[in-house]
C-alpha cells in the first residue's frame, strides 16, 4: 500500500498530466507549488480529490516506527512556510497533518504552533519520530527544549546590577523614567516591550503620542511601556524623491537596530530568551521598568542613512515630549561643529536637563582620533567585551576534546565525521578545492588566508563539505559576526596547543581521523574581561580635544538584544536560508551606548534633581579600570591584545552601576560653562555659535571645563616638555562630613601635583576647588596615562579620574574625504 502510494505521489509531484480536453476542464482547475519547489498543473475535484491528494502527500511521510523508542522529548521545530502545499488552508493544519503522519501512538504531541515569532511548532516526539520529521519537505531544524533559569542576558550583572540591592531596587528599576530612542524605529510586538509590572499611570510630564506612528503601526500597539512612536522622513524623501523604501511612512523597525538598542536600554524581563539556545536565560534591559519613546530617523535600503534635518526633528520632538534620557546611537563624520545635528540637538536636550548617551563609533584602531559624537555635553560610550563565550565542543577520534568559538544556530551534532587536514586544502581559499572531498567531510582551514574569505569558500562548497574547523590568529573573532556560520563550524586559536594537536591528528590519514562537534554552549566568567574591542573608535575628540573622550566603556560585543520576528537572525546553507528569532546577538558602540542610557535612567530615578553633568560624573568616577583578573583593562586593538587600554580607548573604564549610586562627590557643569567653551573656540564665529546655543547668550572668560578626567595635549617632537594646570570644583553628594585624600599613580614620564591633596567636606552640596599640575616629559611616547584617585578617609568611597597625554590634533586631519553637509551616512 505504502509503496504504491509513493509511486502515485511521485507521478503527481514530478510529471505533468497530459494536456486535458478544453471542453472537459473544470472551472476549478488550480496551480500549486509542491514540496520539491516544482510547479505543475492538476485537476482538483471538490472534496474527494482534496482528500486523495492529502492522502497521497501523507503516504510518502509515513515510515515504520520502531516500538523500542517511545521516550518522548519536546522539540521546537522551524519550518519553511513557503513550502506549505496548496491544499492546506493554514500552517497549523499543515503542521498537525505532519505530526499525525509520523507519530507512533495516539498520544497528543503538538504543543504550540508559531507563525509570528518564528514559523513552525513545538511538539513532543520520540527520536524515531524526529528522524522521520527531518525527512519532511519544509523542515529546517529542530532544537530540543531547554531549561530556563533566572540567569539574564548577563550584561546587567556584568556591570554590577543586582536584583536585591544597589541601583536596581533603589531606582525601582527605572520606573517612570522615559528614555527616548532616536534610531531606526521599533518592533512593538517584541516581548521586551510588554507592559508587565509597569505602572499603569504614565508620568504627567509626558506630552508625546503613539497616534502618529504611521503605517502598520496602530496606536493600540503602544502601551504603558512603549508610550511614544513617531517617524521623521521628510529630509530623506526630499533628497531621494524617487527611491522606494520599505516602511517609509512608519515607525516600525525594518532593520532591527532600533529594536535592539531600545531593548538593551530598557527592555522588560523576558523569560527563556536566547539566540538559538546561546545566551539563554531571562533577558532584561538595563532599566527594565523605564518607559520607551521611539523616534525613527534612519532610512534607506538598509536604514543606515539619515539626514540632519530628520535627526534634528526627532531630537526636537523628544525634548517637547518630555523624555528624561536620550539615546542617540547614530554618528556623523566629517561635519563641522555647527553642522552636526547630534551635537546641536544634544545641546538643547542637555539644556533641558535631559541626559544624552551617544556611541563613540566603530572605526577602531590602529589610529587614534577616529571617534565621533565626542560632544562635551553628552556621554560618549566605547564598546567593551563581556565575560561570556559562545562555544562548540570538538571531540577528536582519539578522544581529545577542546572548545571553539561558534554561533552556529542549530543543535546539530556532527558525529564521527571524517576529518581532513591537507596542505592542498587547508588554505580554504577557493571552493574548487573541495571538489573531490567526500560528502560530509569536516575540513581544517589553517591560518594562511583571511578567515572571512575561507568561510565564504567553505559555504559555497557546503553540498560536499559537512563542516569546518578554522584555525586563526585573529584574537578578535568573538567581536565579529564570523561566528554566525551558515554551516557547522568552530574557530580555535592558532597559538593554542589544541590547534597543534588537531593538525597533528588530522594530518595522519592512515588512522582515518574523525571528529564530533556539538553546538549551542554558553560559557560564563571567561577571562580576561572586559577589554576594549578592536572596533571601538578612539579619541581624542575632533571637536574639542581638551576634553577626554570617550567617557566610559560599556558592554558592546556579542550582546543579546530583541529582534524583529520578520527579519532573519541567522542563515544556514549555501542558499542562505533565513532563520528567525525574537533575539539576536549584536556588537557595536550603539549597544554600549544603550547600556549607559539605561544606567543614567536609573540614576535619574534616584536623583531627579541632578544635572546631566552630575550623572555623567557619577558614572565616570566610579568606573572599573581593572578586568576580572585584577589586571588593567586590555586593548584588543593593539598587538596581541595584552597591552593595557589607554583612556583614549576606554575613557574612565568599565561602567559600574552599583558604585555609581554612591559616588561621594561629583564634577558639575552648567549650560553657561558649555557656552563659554564654544565662545573660546577660534574657529567659531558668533553666527555659528548661535546655531548651537540658540541665541540669547553671553560669553565669559573660559579656562577649562570642569570635567572628571584630565587630558594633556602636546606637540609631539616639537616640544619635549609640556605642562598644564587644571582647576576643578567638586560638589559633595555623600555624607555631610567626609574627608578625601589624593593618591596619584602615573608613569615616569608624568609628574603630577595636587593642591590641596586633601578635601574636607562639612555639609552636603558643599563645593571645594583643587588644582592639578601636570608635567609631561616626552620620551618617544605620545600617549601615556595614569590616574588621580580621591580616597575617603575612614570610609569606602573612591573617586577616580584618568590622566592621559595625547598629541594635539587641532586642526584635525581626516582619513576620509569630507562629505557634503546636507547628507551623511549614519553609523548604526
Amino acid at each position: 500500500m505504502h509503496a504504491r502510494s509513493g509511486v502515485l505521489f511521485k507521478q503527481i509531484m514530478h510529471k505533468p498530466f497530459p494536456a486535458p480536453n478544453p471542453s472537459k476542464v473544470p472551472f476549478f482547475k488550480r496551480k500549486f507549488k509542491n514540496m520539491g519547489r516544482l510547479t505543475t498543473r492538476v485537476r482538483l475535484l471538490p472534496n474527494a480529490f482534496f482528500l486523495i491528494a492529502v492522502w497521497f502527500w501523507l503516504a510518502i511521510l509515513v515510515t515504520k516506527i520502531s516500538s523500542s523508542s517511545e521516550i518522548r522529548s519536546t522539540y521546537v521545530v522551524h519550518m519553511d512556510k513557503s513550502l506549505m502545499p496548496y491544499p492546506f488552508a493554514s500552517h497549523k493544519q499543515w503542521y498537525s497533518t505532519i505530526i499525525g503522519a509520523i507519530k507512533s501512538s495516539s498520544t497528543p504531541s503538538i504543543i504550540h504552533t508559531y507563525d509570528h515569532a518564528m514559523h513552525g511548532f513545538s511538539a513532543s516526539l520520540t527520536q524515531d519520530e524526529l528522524e522521520s520529521l527531518k525527512k519532511t519537505p519544509g523542515f529546517l531544524l529542530a532544537s530540543d527544549e531547554k531549561t530556563c533559569v533566572l540567569d539574564t542576558t548577563h550584561t546587567p550583572e556584568f556591570i554590577s546590577l543586582n536584583l536585591f540591592n544597589g541601583l536596581w531596587p533603589a531606582s525601582d528599576y527605572g520606573q517612570d523614567i522615559i528614555i527616548g530612542v532616536v534610531d531606526s524605529g521599533i518592533w512593538p510586538e517584541s516581548e521586551s516591550f510588554k507592559v508587565d509590572r509597569i505602572s499603569r499611570v504614565v508620568p504627567s510630564k509626558w506630552n508625546g503620542t503613539c497616534t502618529a506612528a504611521g503605517d502598520d503601526f496602530p496606536s493600540s500597539l503602544c502601551n504603558d511601556k512603549l508610550i511614544g512612536a513617531r517617524f521623521f522622513n521628510e529630509g530623506f524623501i526630499a533628497a531621494n524623491p524617487n527611491v522606494p523604501v520599505a516602511g517609509i511612512n512608519s515607525t516600525r523597525d525594518t532593520v532591527g537596530h532600533g529594536t535592539a538598542t531600545a531593548s538593551v536600554a530598557a527592555g522588560n524581563f523576558v523569560g527563556c530568551a536566547s539566540y538559538f539556545s546561546y545566551a539563554k536565560g531571562t533577558a532584561k534591559g538595563t532599566a527594565p521598568y523605564s518607559r520607551i519613546a521611539a523616534y525613527k530617523v534612519a532610512w534607506g535600503a538598509d536604514n543606515s542613512v539619515a539626514y540632519s534635518s530628520d535627526i534634528l526633528a526627532g531630537i526636537d520632538q523628544a525634548i517637547v515630549d518630555g523624555v528624561d534620557v536620550l539615546l542617540v546611537p547614530i554618528g556623523c563624520n566629517n561635519l563641522k561643529i555647527y553642522e552636526d545635528p547630534i551635537l546641536i540637538g544634544s545641546f538643547a536636550a542637555t539644556k533641558n536637563g535631559i541626559v544624552v548617551s551617544t556611541s563613540a563609533g566603530n572605526e577602531g584602531t590602529p589610529t587614534n582620533n577616529t571617534i565621533h559624537n565626542a560632544i562635551p555635553w553628552a556621554i560618549t560610550v566605547a564598546a567593551g567585551t563581556v565575560d561570556r563565550w559562545f562555544a562548540g565542543t570538538v571531540t577528536l577520534g582519539n578522544k581529545e576534546t577542546f572548545t571553539g568559538w561558534t554561533l552556529y544556530p542549530t543543535n546539530a551534532l556532527k558525529r564521527n565525521s571524517t576529518l581532513v587536514y591537507s596542505t592542498t586544502l587547508s588554505a580554504c581559499n577557493s571552493s574548487a578545492l573541495f571538489t573531490n572531498v567526500t560528502v560530509g567531510t569536516v575540513v581544517v582551514c589553517d591560518n594562511t588566508w583571511p578567515i572571512r574569505d575561507q568561510i565564504w569558500n567553505v559555504n559555497a562548497a557546503s553540498d560536499r563539505v559537512g563542516g569546518a574547523i578554522f584555525i586563526t590568529n585573529d584574537l578578535n573573532i568573538q567581536e565579529k559576526d564570523y561566528g554566525k556560520f551558515p554551516f557547522p563550524a568552530v574557530v580555535i586559536d592558532s597559538s593554542s596547543i589544541s590547534s597543534q594537536d588537531l593538525i597533528k591528528y588530522a594530518s595522519n590519514s592512515s588512522n582515518n581521523p574523525s571528529v564530533t562537534i556539538s553546538f549551542q554552549q554558553t560559557l560564563l566568567n571567561t577571562a580576561p574581561a572586559p577589554a576594549a574591542t578592536s572596533f571601538t573608535s578612539r579619541g581624542p575628540s575632533p571637536y574639542y580635544p581638551r576634553v577626554l573622550k570617550p567617557d566610559i566603556l560599556a558592554p558592546g560585543s556579542q550582546v543579546l538584544a530583541a529582534w524583529p520576528e520578520n527579519l532573519p537572525a541567522a542563515q544556514i546553507g549555501s542558499i542562505n536560508l533565513s532563520l528567525s528569532s525574537d533575539f539576536n546577538i549584536l556588537s557595536g558602540t550603539s549597544i554600549a551606548a544603550a547600556h549607559v542610557a539605561g544606567v543614567t535612567a536609573l540614576l535619574k530615578a534616584v536623583y531627579p534633581k541632578w544635572s546631566p553633568a552630575a550623572i555623567r560624573s557619577a558614572v565616570m568616577t566610579t568606573a572599573n579600570q581593572r578586568d576580572n583578573t585584577g589586571s588593567l583593562i586590555r586593548d584588543n586593538g593593539i598587538g596581541s591584545g595584552s597591552e593595557p587600554a589607554s583612556p583614549l580607548a576606554i575613557g574612565s573604564g568599565q561602567i559600574n552601576a552599583s558604585r555609581a549610586l554612591d559616588p561621594g562627590f561629583v564634577y558639575d557643569i552648567g549650560t553657561q560653562d558649555y557656552i563659554n567653551l564654544l565662545c573660546s573656540l577660534e574657529e567659531l564665529n558668533r553666527t555659528q555659535i548661535d546655531t548651537i546655543v540658540g541665541g540669547n547668550y553671553n560669553c565669559y572668560h573660559f579656562v577649562d571645563l570642569n570635567y572628571p578626567s584630565f587630558i594633556l595635549l602636546h606637540h609631539g617632537e616639537e616640544s619635549n616638555v609640556t605642562q598644564k594646570i587644571f582647576d576643578r570644583t567638586v560638589t559633595n553628594v555623600g555624607p555631610a562630613s567626609a574627608t578625601y585624600k589624593a593618591t596619584v599613580t602615573v608613569p615616569q614620564e608624568l609628574s603630577v601635583q595636587v593642591i590641596p591633596d586633601t578635601l574636607e567636606f562639612s555639609e552636603q552640596g558643599q563645593n571645594i576647588t583643587f588644582r592639578v599640575d601636570v608635567t609631561f616629559n616626552r620620551d618617544n611616547e605620545d600617549v601615556v596615562f595614569g590616574e588621580l584617585v580621591w580616597v575617603e578617609q575612614n570610609g569606602t568611597r573612591t573617586v577616580r579620574s584618568p590622566i592621559v597625554t595625547a598629541q594635539d590634533i587641532s586642526p584635525r586631519v581626516r582619513r576620509k574625504p569630507v562629505l557634503p553637509p546636507a547628507e551623511w551616512r549614519a553609523t548604526l
